[in-house]
């Protein structure tokens, strides 16, 4: 069986913030941008690696969420408690320098963990958390 990882998702609640974020930061290549009423997808992924997708999505457009459940949504994501996603790259300090250079909140500078990985910790523009680790 070959099973991979093509799609994940993250919300994003200003797509023209969560586009500079990751094609200028993270150095993601747009790929698909897609807008419908007053919603609007935008598909990243890193360069060379196009089988691997990121779709930045508005928070509510489940049409089955509640405005009670959306509420909860946005204050999670103010607090960065909503969602997240770990990437991984063969040169952390170069990685998290372009993200200072982008003024990326950083929550955590590179560090070397206890467990075994050297990693850092950003949010991007809708307070998703973001950690990197050295490959």
């Amino acid at each position: 069986m070959d099973i991979t990882i093509h799609t994940a998702f993250l919300p994003q609640d200003d797509p023209e913030a969560a586009k500079a974020f990751y094609s200028g930061a993270l150095g993601f290549e747009v790929r698909q941008e897609v807008g419908y009423g007053d919603m609007y997808w935008i598909t990243v992924g890193p360069p060379g690696q196009p089988d691997v997708n990121l779709v930045l999505h508005p928070p509510g457009a489940d049409p089955n969420i509640t405005e009670d459940e959306r509420r909860t949504i946005r204050e999670m994501m103010a607090k960065g408690t909503f969602a997240s996603l770990l990437l991984a790259t063969d040169d952390l300090d170069a990685a998290f320098q372009r993200l200072v250079e982008h003024d990326a909140e950083i929550m955590q500078e590179p560090t070397d963990q206890d467990w075994g990985v050297r990693d850092c910790a950003v949010r991007d523009p809708a307070g998703n958390t973001l950690r990197i680790q050295q490959r």
